[in-house]
């Protein structure tokens, strides 16, 4: 079963293992090994995933990432997917923190510049923010 965010997707494949999976390909079948890292734009936090890559264009995988794909609704082509192993996972935090600022803070900053960007009141900035997925370390463990 895969799990999405955004463009990722993070599938559990044993107890022991995680992986992620997307679909450009890049210049992977040239560098195998890859980060991906993965940040909530407003809180200035997420994690940084590292490892092998393999891109598969036919066969089992394939076919249940591309049900997966077509399920949520893609339409588009796709050719390739790519799984990544994780074989290193780690937090990912702005050096916006660094300053001693609290996330409350950072938070709203952002939201402050995001809302002055789009024209959108504060509350209007807030309540787009509330549906964002919060990253925490058990999103990264697989089942």
């Amino acid at each position: 079963m895969f799990s999405t965010s955004s463009d990722l997707a993070l599938l559990p494949r044993s107890a022991r293992t995680a992986h992620l999976i997307f679909l450009r390909k890049g210049n992977v079948q040239q560098r195998p090994i890859v980060e991906i890292n993965v940040v909530d734009p407003v809180a200035r936090k997420g994690y940084r995933f590292k490892g092998p890559a393999t891109v598969y264009e036919e066969g089992p995988l394939f076919e249940e990432a591309l049900a997966f794909y077509r399920h949520r609704g893609t339409t588009s082509t796709i050719r390739h997917i790519v799984l990544v192993k994780v074989e290193r996972a780690m937090p990912l935090i702005s050096p916006a923190y660094d300053q001693g600022k609290t996330e409350d803070e950072i938070r709203d900053t952002w939201l402050r510049y995001w809302g002055a960007l789009y024209h959108l009141n504060s509350e209007e900035a807030r309540d787009r923010s509330s549906g964002s997925t919060q990253l925490s370390s058990s999103n990264i463990n697989s089942e």
